[in-house]
């Protein structure tokens, strides 16, 4: 007796098709799992004999054999149990074959029958959709996956649940979407008293995707202006959203269905490793840069940040897609985040301080901003310093813009870009133009390539060097609704290029 049943297997975010051929025959009594199953994987068969046991079925005295094809692609992770489970059911004749033929089944089992929440619901949904079948899951996940709208999603709390259905006893209704994740109110920049210089670099760092570098004193508002820059992006497009959910979903971040159109925004520890912040380890999962796809990666203390996982950053900078290689697995995740990193002048913290700076100036700022290559500083398109604000201009009110009205002027130059690129796939914003698409739609008027020629000359700047001033005058021109990018605009991008208070950088 043979029977089949469909599941997944993840390769970054694809989920690739896997065929669970269930086969049982006479001999000595054995149940087999082949195909590259992993530790979890092998587990799987414990977890479904003694789910059958708890529904009374026994198995029978026979050579069980599951194969998982196909047999050369790695099987990874416990939502093989559902389907190794229903295919064994169906070569049992207790469920109908042709009926688990059209479903593409993943779930994890408990030793009682209840079906536990797996990662990766979205991305199978998709895949489902894709071979025109339905998705069978926990209910826990049946939300998540009904975001995909185009295949049914049945969701069931247990194995008996699936078994009813099956049987024609009491079919499941097909799940609905989650609510879309509201977070709480964003903080505001009119909260940031002083600061006006970083303030701007923010707006037009948001408004294109550019890269920013902030410097600063100790407590001077780096990290607080950082945490106010979600509050003034646009929100996710519907297939940015859907495309970063999946990457959560993979991750398992994705919190009973909800779909959130907030830009992801992630800040981690400057301990983190390599695999952590690149992508990597058990399974090749996702890293930091890939779950702030279309959203924000905030690198605190940057120096700090070993340096090896610092100069990683840089082919995922330029080509917007990470490779995670490893023996047994290539697996490519996008990446498109806008990097803001911020860091003290120095180790100790106040080289540009004159009441406090240290006996080893300047020195001590060359050797720790100097932990930064400059191959990776050059990818910065912003660079700021922020000053330490004084104790008497804390006691002032806030006269500041709030980040509403900043949000407005960004939402707008989003809008003139996405209006300049429709005809284009691979163009979203300004920080995208290269080539032959960067003079067409940022070359700048005379007096403009004057001037910035003439630094250029003066300044010795790198070709990257250039044509990321051209992108941020194109942005700088977008805020301002100017059609044309003029002799202004690359003005305030070169200060912003070329700000000698940054350390030398």
């Amino acid at each position: 007796m043979t029977a089949r049943a469909f599941t997944v297997a993840f390769e970054g975010v694809e989920a690739r098709l896997v065929e669970v051929q269930c086969a049982v025959s006479p001999g000595s009594p054995s149940f087999t799992l082949v195909g590259l199953p992993d530790k979890a994987v092998t587990e799987a068969k414990e977890r479904v004999r003694a789910a059958l046991q708890a529904l009374s079925i026994a198995l029978p005295a026979k050579r069980i054999t599951v194969n998982l094809s196909p047999a050369d692609l790695p099987k990874e992770g416990s939502h093989f149990d559902l389907p190794i489970a229903v295919a064994l059911l169906a070569a049992l004749e207790i469920i109908p074959r042709e009926d688990i033929e059209g479903t593409v089944a993943l779930g994890e089992l408990s030793l009682d029958g209840r079906l536990i929440a797996v990662a990766g619901a979205l991305p199978a949904a998709m895949a489902a959709a894709v071979e025109d079948r339905a998705l069978l899951c926990p209910k826990a996940c049946g939300a998540e996956a009904a975001w995909v709208g185009a295949t049914t999603v049945l969701a069931a709390s247990s194995l008996e649940e699936v078994l009813h259905h099956y049987t024609g006893r009491t079919p499941l209704l097909p799940a609905e979407a989650g609510e879309v994740v509201r977070t709480a109110t964003p903080r505001d920049f009119r909260e940031v008293k002083g600061q006006e210089r970083a303030k701007r670099a923010l707006e037009i760092a948001a408004a294109g995707r550019h890269h920013l570098f902030m410097v600063g004193t100790p407590g001077s508002g780096k990290s607080m202006l950082a945490a106010r820059l979600p509050g003034i992006l646009p929100p996710l497009s519907a297939p940015e959203a859907l495309e970063t959910s999946m990457i959560h979903s993979l991750a398992g971040l994705l919190t009973e269905g909800g779909i959130s159109r907030d830009r992801p925004f992630r800040e981690p520890h400057h301990t983190a490793s390599m695999a952590a912040i690149v992508g990597g380890g058990r399974g090749a999962k996702p890293g930091e840069i890939s779950l702030a796809h279309n959203g924000v990666l905030f690198l605190d203390e940057f120096p700090e940040f070993p340096r090896t996982v610092l100069d990683t950053l840089r082919q995922p900078i330029e080509t917007g897609t990470v490779m995670v290689a490893r023996a047994n697995a290539h697996v490519r995740y996008p990446c498109r985040f806008l990097l803001v990193a911020a860091a003290n002048p120095c180790k100790c913290g106040y080289l540009s301080d004159p009441s406090r700076a240290c006996g080893r100036a300047p020195i001590c700022g060359e050797d720790y901003l100097g932990r930064i290559s400059g191959p990776l500083i050059d990818r910065f398109d912003l660079r700021v310093e922020v000053p330490p604000v004084a104790f008497a201009d804390l006691d002032l009110p806030s006269t500041g813009e709030s980040s509403a009205s900043i949000a407005t002027r960004v939402a707008a130059a989003r809008e003139r870009q996405a209006a300049r690129f429709s005809g284009s796939a691979s163009l979203r914003v300004n920080a995208d133009l290269e080539g032959a698409s960067l003079e067409e739609h940022a070359g700048p008027d005379s007096e403009g390539k004057e001037l910035i020629g003439r630094v250029a000359e003066r300044m010795g700047l790198s070709a990257r060097g250039y044509h990321r001033i051209l992108r941020v005058a194109r942005t700088i021109a977008d805020l301002e609704g100017s059609e044309r990018v003029r002799r202004p605009h690359i003005a305030e991008a070169i200060s912003f290029r070329l700000a000698s208070a940054v350390g030398g950088l």
